[in-house]
């Protein structure tokens, strides 16, 4: 497999990034991801999406940290720090799941707190129920776990289409479209700094196609399979959805209804934030993951 690796002074001088890297070699590719926090203390695991990083994450990763739990955010293969496999074929869902349990295999990680979002969701679930004994609780925030049995919405069609066949594909101006507030230059350009040019943008331009949206997906079997594992989940289960996201509003009413850990929990709307809700509410969420976590 031919991969890519953004070059370092890419990332140089990004604005509120200054986590120290570390990496990990999965598959022969490089792989990062920011460990911020006690090393003993426990894990806070933040899975980004598409077609962001780990910088998604940088105004929730200090305050995680501060309060004493340890922040890990990885970058997924293909995006942000990351190793980046040349052509979309060389992307699966399944994959991504391969590729994210080598990472938690390696790093040793137990007692998890999931947070997830976008394909962080798709991938994270389908970890915690692959690997129920490595997590003590999940937040579920703009995400979902499809197994293409759902009509998905118009938006999220539109998107896959432009993903699929618009030749300009800004990753910098996609995250500002997903957000409520406006970005600022140096941000925008921050979320462009794992691209060089487009032959580094096989793993975005994959992700969108690789959602199941049919029955006789490939993914769909494992995802039913994951869905009957949390009907039977009694680990706390919060939702954190944002007000304002239009590809995933309403999608976290199957998990409250199915999954027994959900029952009384502290169930929350981020108010005023978009798709990318780490963006428009990063500390405000890390506070629910922070509260989330003591009172268990």
């Amino acid at each position: 497999m031919k991969f890519l690796r953004t070059p370092d002074e890419r990332f140089q001088n990004l604005s509120d990034y200054e986590f120290k890297p570390h990496y990990v070699v999965i598959d022969e590719m490089r792989m990062h991801y920011v460990d911020e926090g006690p090393a003993d203390a426990p894990p806070v695991l933040l899975m980004h999406g598409e077609p962001s990083w780990s910088y998604l994450y940088r105004h929730m990763i200090p305050p995680i940290a501060s309060a004493g739990l340890r922040a890990i955010a990885p970058d997924l293969i293909g995006f942000g720090k990351s190793d980046k496999p040349a052509t979309q074929s060389d992307y699966s869902y399944q994959t991504h799941v391969a590729w994210m349990l080598q990472f938690l295999e390696k790093l040793n990680l137990k007692n998890i707190t999931l947070v997830c979002q976008d394909w962080g969701s798709l991938i994270g679930l389908r970890l915690a129920a692959e690997n129920e004994e490595w997590f003590d609780r999940i937040v579920l925030a703009n995400g979902g776990l499809p197994t293409g049995d759902q009509v998905m919405p118009k938006v999220f069609r539109i998107w896959r289409a432009f993903a699929r066949f618009s030749p300009w594909f800004p990753i910098g101006r996609i995250v500002q479209s997903g957000t409520v507030s406006t970005l600022p230059p140096d941000v925008i350009a921050a979320y462009d700094a794992p691209f060089p040019n487009s032959t580094y943008k096989a793993g975005a331009r994959a992700f969108p196609k690789l959602v199941p949206t049919t029955p006789d997906d490939p993914a769909a079997s494992a995802n039913r399979a994951a869905w009957e594992v949390f009907s039977k989940w009694q680990k706390p289960f919060l939702t954190a959805f944002s007000n304002r996201d239009p590809i995933t509003r309403g999608a976290d009413q199957a998990f409250l209804e199915l999954v027994p850990g959900a029952k009384d929990q502290p169930h929350t709307t981020i108010r005023n934030a978009g798709h990318f809700l780490q963006e428009d509410k990063g500390p405000e969420l890390a506070k629910v993951v922070i509260d989330f976590v003591r009172g268990q």
